[in-house]
């Protein structure tokens, strides 16, 4: 039988959510024709993202994104 360590772990960092919070932010901020592409790529490139972090950081953008609207 497996357990669930309490107190364990999400996968992530401090130092990669704060990438990724870093690369969320910019990417809200670019106007959509003016980001890089292929996107997933370009984020990894420039904040030394996993491709499952830029992923979230494209989610946590739209969220911005429409947060502001």
């Amino acid at each position: 039988m497996s357990t669930i360590p309490v107190g364990g772990t999400t996968g992530h960092d401090h130092e990669s959510s704060a990438a990724i919070d870093e690369a969320a932010r910019w990417l809200a901020s670019v106007p959509q024709a003016e980001r890089p592409r292929p996107i997933v790529p370009a984020m990894r490139q420039r904040f030394g993202l996993s491709a499952v972090d830029a992923c979230q950081a494209i989610r946590e953008a739209a969220l911005l994104h429409g947060r502001a609207m």
